[in-house]
């Protein structure tokens, strides 16, 4: 193809750096004709001028100048422009100098002399690379945003379907109570929704309720004056004070006595809070979002929640799923858990076998996410290679944390004998039924793996939405 047929990428902008005022012209020439926007230099000093001043899509660059040469200004130039493509040109092509300018980081070299149709040749190759590699960043960027919000991390259907919620959340003012359980990471998506709301700027508070002695609960929720009980040497604001213009979590809800419920309800009726021995009120303004993995319905029910105060709480319900039920995730997850304990520790990543993460995937997670991310340490910790097999997991794991099932024996074959394809199609199916199609439940039930239950469920053609 000859030169006047070539395309340049549209708005391609170079900067043309030869000592030589002969070969600069020339070069203009050549690369004005095919398009590209041009900016020149005559030695390595005005180059480095040039690059501070503005952005450059591709360096085209001599090797051989007075004072900062080629190699010297790539360097530079990359230290300015990190992203930056560089081409050098050179009248001593040999194979050492070639090597050496990759080293240091150039995209490619020219021989001279050259003729045009090789220099728009090499051009175009390298401007389409760095093309290719700036797209690439920008999808694994939009694939990494659009996997993660805040702290969580989760490419499953439900999970996504949990950010946009947050995402809408986020936005507005109302109470959120966040439901999973233990591992789940309730902190971390009520960390998230803080962060995406207009109390960004405001502090964020976590207070456990159950982490805290009953005595000292009402003292950490509404503070208190020196001297309102034995121990209070000094006045001390409480988390509804400092989390003033923020956000307040309240963790582990269900834990908290019932009688403090009442004085919590009151709280968030009117906006203001007394200190323990003050007899001022002192107005708060504050988002309160709520975290339990209890069954506060229940918890109503024996009289130990006030109703009340759980519809005050309730007005966005946050469910998050378990990571038994989102298994495509553990992948991800994984991976991102290796890469910061071997960062961490400073130990390389292991590599996991398809085995391996088979039987990862199909374990059901008691401990959820929290679990998997001390399963991931322990694998950098005491790996002794770079590959991870089944046998390098944990025991239970290794067992597919299987219960013993349903016991067989109170079961009595019948004398006119059955078919175990039928029985196991009915066993499975009750178990749907039972846990309203939720398969991590059902594997549970039926004392196997989720991986074995959704093969199972392949395997029979079991249609989960006809089960309802």
């Amino acid at each position: 193809m000859s030169s006047e047929g070539r395309r340049s990428p549209p708005g391609a902008r170079l900067l043309v750096v030869d000592d030589e005022a002969t070969q600069r012209r020339m070069l203009s020439s050549i690369l004005s004709r095919a398009g590209y926007n041009l900016a020149t230099a005559g030695n390595g000093e005005e180059a480095i001028e040039e690059l501070s001043a503005a952005r450059f899509d591709l360096l085209l660059t001599d090797q051989r100048m007075p004072g900062i040469d080629g190699l010297a200004l790539l360097e530079r130039a990359r230290s300015l422009q990190p992203d930056l493509p560089v081409i050098l040109m050179t009248a001593y092509g040999s194979v050492s100098s070639a090597v050496e300018a990759m080293k240091r980081g150039a995209s490619d070299y020219l021989t001279k002399p050259f003729g045009a149709d090789e220099l728009l040749l090499v051009l175009e190759k390298v401007l389409r690379q760095q093309s290719l590699e700036d797209e690439l960043a920008s999808l694994r960027t939009m694939l990494k945003d659009r996997h993660r919000l805040g702290g969580l991390l989760g490419q499953a259907a439900v999970m996504q379907e949990l950010f946009s919620r947050m995402e809408r959340i986020a936005d507005t003012d109302v109470p959120v109570l966040i439901r999973g359980e233990s591992g789940t990471g309730k902190e971390l998506a009520a960390r998230a929704i803080h962060a995406l709301g207009p109390r960004a700027n405001g502090p964020f508070i976590a207070l456990n309720c159950a982490a805290i002695p009953e005595n000292l609960l009402e003292s950490e929720f509404f503070g208190h004056e020196k001297g309102a009980f034995t121990g209070a040497e000094q006045a001390c604001a409480g988390r509804f004070e400092q989390a003033h213009l923020g956000t307040l979590l309240l963790d582990e809800i269900g834990a908290m006595r019932v009688e403090l419920q009442a004085k919590l309800l009151r709280v968030l009726q009117e906006g203001e809070v007394q200190r323990l021995g003050g007899r001022k009120t002192i107005p708060v303004d504050v988002r309160i979002l709520a975290a339990t993995g209890e069954n506060l319905e229940q918890e109503i029910e024996r009289g130990r929640f006030r109703e009340d105060l759980y519809y005050r709480l309730n007005v966005v319900p946050l469910p998050l799923p378990p990571l038994r039920d989102r298994p495509e995730d553990i992948p991800l997850l994984l991976e991102h858990f290796l890469s910061r304990a071997s960062e961490r520790l400073d130990r390389p990543v292991p590599l996991l076998e398809p085995s391996a993460l088979d039987q990862l995937q199909g374990y059901p997670w008691p401990g959820n996410v929290r679990e998997l991310q001390n399963v991931a340490e322990r694998l950098v910790i005491l790996g002794t290679g770079e590959r991870v097999g089944v046998v390098d997991l944990p025991d239970a794991i290794q067992r597919g944390g299987l219960g013993s099932g349903p016991s067989s024996g109170g079961v009595t074959l019948p004398p006119e004998g059955l078919r175990l394809t039928e029985v196991e199609h009915s066993l499975i199916t009750q178990a749907l039924r039972r846990s309203r199609g939720n398969l991590g439940p059902a594997a549970k039930l039926l004392g196997i793996s989720y991986k074995t239950l959704q093969y199972r469920i392949r395997k029979y053609g079991i249609d989960r939405a006809a089960l309802d």
